[in-house]
C-alpha cells in the first residue's frame, strides 16, 4: 500500500502569502534586499520558477530561516508535480516483496 499523491504548495505561494504580504514587501523590494534581479523573485512569486539553491541561501539569510526550509518546499512541490504526471506508470509498478 502506498500513500495517495498530495499536491504540494509552490514555494512562491508561501513566499508571497507568509512573508511578502504580511510584511508589505513587494517582489521588487525583496529582490533589491537579496541582491538578485527583480524578475527572479517575480517569477518565483508567480509560481513560474523554482527556488534555486542560490535563492534559498539568500531567502534563508534575509528571513532568518534555513536554506533547507526553502529547498525542502521546492523538493516537495517537484515530487508532487512529477508524481501526478506519472501516476499511471507508478500504479503499474509492483513493490518488491521480501523473500
Amino acid at each position: 500500500m502506498h500513500a495517495p499523491i498530495i499536491a504540494a504548495i509552490h514555494p512562491g505561494e508561501i513566499l508571497h502569502e507568509e512573508y511578502l504580504a504580511p510584511l508589505g514587501l513587494s517582489a521588487y523590494a525583496l529582490a533589491k534586499k537579496l541582491r538578485v534581479p527583480r524578475t527572479r523573485i517575480e517569477r518565483l512569486v508567480a509560481e513560474n520558477a523554482p527556488v534555486t539553491t542560490n535563492t534559498a541561501l539568500r531567502l534563508a539569510k534575509f528571513f532568518d530561516t534555513t536554506p533547507q526550509f526553502w529547498m525542502n518546499m521546492q523538493t516537495a512541490f517537484d515530487l508532487s508535480q512529477e508524481a501526478m504526471a506519472i501516476a499511471e506508470d507508478l500504479e503499474k509498478i509492483q513493490a518488491m516483496q521480501a523473500a
